[in-house]
C-alpha cells in the first residue's frame, strides 16, 4: 500500500536577528520517523535554471544544522524550482530544499544558514558571502521510533561501512550483502525522465555502445509489474522504471548500477544538468523525478549505486581535477539523493590510465575526488572506485590507494572468470594489513561482449555460478552486481527486460541468502589451502565453521583442527535445505575425508561444516 506522505506544519522558534521580519515558516513534508525523509522547503530568492549572474546553484548556499545531542549533521539543500518541478516541468520558481534523514528518536533541533555570493555554494567558509532570508530560521521537532514493519530499508536503516569487510545496517546491525544489477549502466536513460534523450543522432554506431539511432529504455515489458499505489509523475509517466525495480526486487536483487553522467561516453543519454552542453546548472525536474525512483528503492530495499563517470569522460570535468565544475556536481547529487539509506557512491567507471586511453585521472586527482566528496556528505555513505579489468593496471591503481581513508573500497572489474576468487581474496588481504581494512565488490565480469548471458543463450550459467558467483562471496567480496556484456540481447546499454536473465537471479538469491542465513562472515576468512581438490574455495572461522564450495562432488579432504564436526550438504543451483550425506560427522585433527552427498548428479555442492 502506498504510504500516504504527511504534510505538517511544524512549531519553529526563530531566532532574534536582523532577518526575523522577513522569515517564513517553511513547510516539512514527510513522517517524523526514524529513517524517514523529511523535506523542508523554504521560500527563498526568485531564480531559474537558466540564470547567469546569480546561478542558482553556484551563486547561494543553503545548509540546515541539526542537532539531536551529541549529534549533528549539515545538510547542504538546493534549488527546486516551484517545489513540484517532477510534475509541472518548472525551470523557475522561489523554492529551496533540504532533504534530511533523522537517525536518532527525540528532539531534534535546527539552524538555517543561507547565504549569497561568487561560487559561495562549494565554499566551506561559513561567514562568506551576504546572509538573506531565510537566514538564521530555527526550531524544533520530534522524531518517534520507526515502524519495525516499515518496507525496506526503513527498517534497518542506513546501509554504512562499519569498519570491516561488510556493510551493516545501522538500526539492525545486520550485515548487508549486495546483490545487484550491473547493467544497463544507463539505467537512467528513461523516457519518461523530463529532457532525457540519446545525443549524437547522426553519429556512426560501435559495437559496445548505445544505437543513437535507437530509443532511450522505456522497460515497457515491466509495466506489468507496477502496482496500484506505485509512483508515477505527469499523469502515469514513470510505471515501466518503477515496474522493472519492483521486478528485480521480487528476485532479491537489492542493488541497482547507474551512470548519472555519460556525457562522451558509451551510451551519451544521461546527464542532470540543464542541458547537454551545461557544466554548471541542472535540470530541476528531470532530478526531482529521478528522486521518485529513488524514493521508491529505498521502499523496495534496493542500494542506489551512483556511477558518477565512465573512463572515456573521468577528464571532462575540470580536466579531472576536482575545481568548480567537479565540486558544483558532487556537491548538487549530495544535497539531492545523499539523504538515501544505501547509497555507492562510486568515483568512476574504469578510472585511471589504460593502454588505450590517452588522457586520464592520477593518483592525485582520485584522492582530491573522494576527499571532497567525503567533505560535503553529511552522511555514512560508501565510496569506491571502479577498476579496469586487468591485473596490472588494477595494481598500478588500488595500491597507492591502499590504507587512504577516503575510500572505503574496489569496485572490481574482472576480464577473466577464473581468477575473481584469487583477485578478491589478495585486495582483501592487503586493505587488512593498513587502518582502513576495504568492502571489496565484484561489480563487472568479463569478457565484456559477455557477461551474464540471457538465460535463452546459458540456461544453466554454470562457469559463472562457479567462479564468480560463489567465487567472489567464498573471497568475503561485500556482494556482487552482475553485468550483461554488449554482444547478446537486453545487454549492457539495451537491457529492457529484466525477466531476460530470471534463472540467473534465482541462483544468485540462492547463493546470498545461504551466507546472510548460516555463516558468522565477518568473522571468516578465504582459507582454500585447507581443502584438496583443485577449483575447490575454503571459507572459514578457524575450528568453529568451514565453508567449502566443490565445482564437482568427488572425494575431498579438509585439514581441521581436533574435535567433532557436523556436516551438512547444499545444493547451490537449486537451494533448499541442509541435506545429509553419506557422513553425519567428522572427527578433526587432520585432513579428513568430506564423504559424497547422498544423490550425486556430477555437479557442484557446497559443504557446511560446524563444531
Amino acid at each position: 500500500m502506498k504510504q500516504l506522505t504527511l504534510l505538517i506544519f511544524l512549531s519553529f522558534l526563530l531566532s532574534s536577528n536582523l532577518y526575523s521580519q522577513s522569515i517564513t515558516t517553511p513547510v516539512v513534508e514527510g513522517r517524523l520517523k526514524k529513517w524517514h525523509t523529511l523535506r523542508f522547503i523554504f521560500e527563498g530568492p526568485q531564480c531559474s535554471e537558466t540564470d547567469f549572474n546569480p546561478n542558482p546553484f553556484l551563486d547561494y548556499r543553503l545548509e540546515v544544522t541539526f542537532t539531536n545531542g551529541n549529534k549533528t549533521y549539515k545538510i547542504p539543500g538546493f534549488f527546486a524550482a516551484d517545489g513540484r518541478a517532477a510534475e509541472t516541468g518548472a525551470i523557475s520558481g522561489n523554492k529551496w530544499q533540504v532533504n534530511f534523514v533523522p537517525d536518532e528518536t527525540g528532539t531534534w533541533k535546527y539552524l538555517v544558514s543561507f547565504r549569497s555570493g561568487k561560487d559561495i555554494s562549494i565554499s566551506d567558509e561559513a561567514s562568506e558571502g551576504q546572509a538573506l532570508a531565510p537566514n538564521g530560521t530555527s526550531g524544533t521537532f520530534k522524531i518517534t521510533e520507526t515502524d519495525k514493519n516499515a518496507p525496506g530499508f526503513l527498517s534497518k536503516g542506513r546501509v554504512e561501512y562499519a569498519g570491516g569487510r561488510y556493510l551493516k545496517f545501522s538500526e539492525t546491525g545486520e550485515y548487508f550483502l549486495k546483490n545487484g544489477a550491473d547493467s544497463p549502466e544507463n539505467f537512467l536513460a528513461y523516457v519518461d525522465f523530463d529532457q532525457t534523450y540519446r545525443y549524437g543522432s547522426k553519429a556512426i554506431f560501435r559495437e559496445g555502445e548505445a544505437n543513437p539511432k535507437e530509443s532511450c529504455h522505456k522497460y515497457e515489458t515491466h509495466i506489468k509489474d507496477w502496482k496500484a499505489g506505485d509512483p508515477t509523475w505527469q499523469g502515469g509517466k514513470g510505471k515501466g522504471i518503477i515496474g522493472a525495480l519492483n521486478y528485480l526486487a521480487s528476485q532479491g536483487v537489492n542493488s541497482q548500477y547507474m551512470l548519472t553522467m555519460n556525457i562522451q561516453g558509451d551510451g551519451k543519454d544521461v546527464w542532470p544538468y540543464s542541458d547537454h552542453n551545461e557544466r554548471y546548472r541542472f535540470d530541476c525536474s528531470k532530478l526531482a523525478q529521478w528522486d521518485i525512483v529513488f524514493n521508491h528503492m529505498d521502499r523496495l530495499g534496493m542500494m542506489i549505486h551512483f556511477v558518477l563517470q565512465e573512463t572515456e569522460n573521468e577528464c571532462l570535468l575540470d580536466g579531472g581535477h576536482t575545481n568548480v565544475q567537479r565540486k558544483v556536481y558532487f556537491r548538487e547529487l549530495v544535497a539531492r539523493f545523499g539523504h538515501h539509506l544505501a547509497i555507492t557512491w562510486n568515483l568512476g567507471e574504469e578510472n585511471g590510465p589504460a593502454d588505450w586511453t590517452p588522457v586520464a585521472q592520477t593518483d592525485q586527482m582520485r584522492k582530491d575526488m573522494a576527499n571532497y566528496l567525503k567533505s560535503i556528505n553529511p552522511y555514512p555513505n560508501f565510496v569506491v572506485l571502479h577498476t579496469h579489468a586487468d591485473d596490472k593496471h588494477q595494481d598500478m591503481m588500488l595500491n597507492p590507494l591502499l590504507g587512504f581513508e577516503s575510500l572505503d573500497g574496489p569496485s572490481m572489474q574482472i576480464h577473466n572468470v577464473q581468477p575473481v576468487n584469487a583477485r578478491i581474496t589478495h585486495f582483501i588481504n592487503e586493505s587488512a594489513k593498513t587502518k582502513k581494512p576495504w568492502v571489496v565488490m565484484f561489480d563487472e565480469l568479463g569478457p565484456a561482449h559477455k557477461g551474464v548471458m540471457p538465460d535463452e543463450f546459458d540456461a544453466q550459467h554454470d562457469t559463472v555460478r562457479h567462479y564468480a558467483l560463489w567465487g567472489s562471496l567464498m573471497a568475503g567480496a561485500g556482494g556482487a552486481e552482475w553485468y550483461f556484456g554488449y554482444r547478446y540481447p537486453h545487454n549492457d546499454l539495451m537491457c529492457e527486460d529484466f525477466r531476460s536473465r530470471e534463472l540467473w537471479w534465482k541462483q544468485t538469491k540462492i547463493a546470498t541468502d545461504f551466507f546472510l542465513n548460516n555463516l558468522p562472515l565477518a568473522q571468516m576468512n578465504a582459507t582454500n589451502e585447507l581443502v584438496n581438490l583443485a577449483g575447490a574455495f575454503c571459507f572459514a572461522k578457524s575450528g568453529e565453521v568451514y565453508v567449502v564450495y566443490l565445482p564437482k562432488a568427488e572425494q575431498t579432504t579438509i585439514a581441521l583442527p581436533a574435535g567433532k564436526f557436523s556436516i551438512k550438504w547444499f545444493n547451490p543451483r537449486t537451494g533448499g535445505k541442509l541435506q545429509d550425506g553419506t557422513l553425519k560427522t567428522l572427527n578433526g585433527g587432520g585432513k579428513v575425508s568430506l564423504g559424497m552427498p547422498l544423490v550425486n548428479d556430477g555437479r557442484d555442492w557446497v559443504v557446511l561444516i560446524r563444531k
